[in-house]
Formats: structure tokens, sequence, C-alpha cells
């Protein structure tokens, strides 16, 4: 079985080892790493030696160190243990011996760069990694938030993508090639970011200059509404019940059919910022007005749609564990069909029923399922009409091909 030694550097074209690492190069011969790291280190390695390229997807690498008898030396930016391959090696090879020899990570050099007091950062890598690791410390107003970019998820994508809710409360330290002889240095604001051409490999950290206030249970007033239709939007009292049937503090992926102005997936973003919130409407007009919502809110990461909910081909958004019916167009039976077969097991729909005759459709189109009414409650706000939420529940395991409803 092969074992490991992984040395991190940073991106000095020369780097400067240790006399033990010294030796431990020159008595190995097979090592490992991403092309660039070859670039800094191919003169440091002895005249007779194996490099292993760490590729996409990395199981094709792994598979080569398993035909390795002897030690592996793996070289990784930084510190390999942080956000690192050191983390991948031992989840992969949990029973090789690992010796691991760390310099500071870009993060930690970019905050030394900038006088920062990073002991309290956050860290969101977005390396590989969805945008909701960035999102959940925006939303939470983090002081100070380390980023780990990639390819895609470049600084000007970030900065486009937080100008466009209005995230503009931050200022950017943005550090290019950090500890090599092209070191690059920047401090931008949220509109520079958006328009920057960073070299990679770069990281930013994003500190807060001035807070936004929070609150869950926006009046509705407070929201742009459909232009002549004030009344179509969930009602307070009613959206916040529907958060709560929803369950979303442990849910990962939640759909919003109908969202017309966007009010539950703005507030249910707001509410479990880890969320990946999907939302469709087929009302052209609806576009702007969750754009407008978002911005208002200061709420990323909602992917919204418009489309019709019947010809749009759901495939394209990951499965839920959660779903809210905001609309059907009067074919509730098919639609909640439709979604009983994307929600996954243990997973949770709500809907909103705002006539007896709602009432009775939505029971009898949960009959046709396998999902269950676990819940459900009659709420009535001000003046307006009594509406009935109601909560249904996936089983896990389906040994019937229809359940009886609990309710």
């Amino acid at each position: 079985m092969c074992s490991f030694y992984i040395i991190g550097i940073s991106d000095e074209s020369k780097p400067a080892f240790s006399d033990e690492v010294k030796q431990l190069l020159s008595d190995s011969h097979t090592f490992s790493g991403g092309h660039r790291h070859y670039e800094l280190v191919k003169e440091l390695l002895p005249k007779q030696y194996k490099w292993l390229e760490l590729v996409v997807p990395l199981s094709d690498t792994f598979e080569k160190y398993k035909t390795v008898n002897d030690r592996i030396i793996v070289f990784a930016s930084g510190d390999p243990l942080f956000f690192g391959i050191g983390n991948t090696i031992k989840r992969e090879f949990p029973d090789a011996a690992m010796q691991v020899y760390p310099t500071f990570y870009s993060l930690q050099m970019l905050a030394h760069r900038c006088h920062l007091p990073y002991g309290n950062m956050v860290v969101s890598s977005l390396t590989g990694r969805p945008w909701s690791n960035l999102d959940k410390e925006l939303i939470r107003g983090s002081e100070l938030i380390g980023v780990l970019t990639d390819k895609r998820k470049t600084p000007a994508v970030i900065g486009q993508r937080m100008k466009a809710v209005g995230l503009t409360n931050y200022t950017v330290y943005l550090g290019e090639r950090i500890g090599g002889e092209r070191e690059k240095v920047r401090n931008l604001s949220i509109d520079e970011l958006a328009q920057s051409n960073a070299v990679m490999p770069n990281c930013l950290i994003l500190q807060k200059t001035q807070h936004f206030n929070r609150s869950i249970g926006i009046p509705e007033s407070e929201f742009h509404h459909l232009q002549g239709r004030p009344k179509m939007i969930t009602k307070r009292s009613i959206r916040l019940m529907s958060l709560s049937m929803l369950q979303l503090n442990e849910a990962k992926v939640c759909w919003d059919i109908g969202f017309c102005t966007g009010s539950i997936s703005v507030e249910a973003k707001q509410l479990a910022p880890h969320l990946d919130m999907f939302s469709i409407e087929k009302r052209e007009e609806s576009r702007q007005l969750m754009q407008m919502n978002q911005y208002k809110y200061r709420v990323p990461g909602i992917t919204s749609v418009i489309a019709d909910f019947y010809e749009y081909d759901l495939s394209n958004w990951p499965a839920p564990d959660r779903v809210f019916i905001g609309g059907h167009g009067g074919r509730l039976a098919e639609m909640v069909e439709q979604l009983s077969k994307h929600l996954l097991p243990g997973g949770i729909m709500v809907f909103n029923a705002v006539s007896k005759e709602a009432v009775d459709a939505f029971q009898e189109a949960i009959k046709m399922t396998s999902l269950q009414i676990t819940d459900k409650m009659l709420l009535q706000q001000d003046a307006h009409n009594p509406v009935t939420v109601f909560q249904a529940t996936k089983p896990l395991s389906q040994n019937t091909e229809h359940s009886e409803s609990t309710f």
C-alpha cells in the first residue's frame, strides 16, 4: 500500500523547503500534483521520477495511486487540509499513512497583506462547490468572508451576482497569484469587482461596510406587486405558516411553483440561506417582480424561470425535498401528480387552499399519490377569505401504491 507525504506550496517560482522536505524529495520516486504545481517544483525533483498529474475526475488519478507500493509525494496549494487535496486523500485512502507539510494558504496571505483580523473570518469555498456556500454568508450578513474561486465562479461573476441583488455593502480585497513574484492585491468596490479581469489562481475577502437589517414575515405591502393586482400575493400570516410547514432547516432543494411576486422564494431563502431555491411562473411580468424583490431584500441564489409548468422540463432542476404550490392554473390534480414523482422520499409539499373546492381538490389529488396529508391549518388574515394550509409528506418507503391520509 502507498503512503502519502503532502507538501503545501505557494505560488513562488522557486519554493523554499526545509531540510527535512528536501531530503524527502531526494529519496522519493513518485510525485503528484496539478500542472501548476509541476511547473513550480519540476527543477527540484530527482533525476529519476514518475509524475502522476492530478486531473478531474480525481478518481482516475486515485486509481493510479493504488498501483503504487511506495510513498507518494503530493504537492498542494497552501494548507492541504484547508479545503484541499489532503482531505480527499484521507477520505479515499483511510488506511494509508499520511504526513502533511503545510504552508500559509492563500486567504491567510491575503489577510496578511491587507492587515485584516481574520480570526473570525468565515470561508466560502466555491471551488467546484455550489453558490449556496456564499449565499448563506451574504444573507446572514457575515462581517468578513473569505472566498475561494474557480474558473467558472470567478471574481467578476461573483461581483455581477452580488450587484444584481443589491449586495454592494461590502468592500473587496482581491488577491491574484498570492505568495509569488507576480502577486497582485487590489481593494475594489462590488461594481469594480463585477468588471474585473482576475488572473488564476485568485481569492477574495469580502469585508462588510454597512449592515442590512433582515426580518422574517415581510408585510405584503412591502413587496413589489403585479400592476393593478396588489392582492395577488401570499399573505404574511399564510406565508409564515407555509414556511413553517415546509420545515426548511433540514431541506436542501425547494421548488416554488407559481411564484408570482416571489414572496415565498425570497422569504424561504432568507429563512434558510443554505437552500437551493428554484421557482417557476408563467406570467412574463413576474420576471421583473422577482428581480425587484430580490434586489430590495438583497437575496441571491434564486433560480427563477418564466415558463408554463406543464410544458417545462423539470428534469433541468435537481430533485426537491420541498415543494410549495402557489398556483396551478385549474389543473391541480395533474400538478400534484407530476410533482409527487419528483419529490424525494421524506419530502414535503405545501399548498394553500383558498376555497372549499380547492380543499376537496387537493385532498383528492393527494389520494392518487403516495403522499400523506400530515398537517393542515385554517387561517384568516384580516378581512380576507380563510385559507387552509396543507402539508403533505412523501413516505421514506412506499409499501403501497397509494396511502391514506392521517387527516
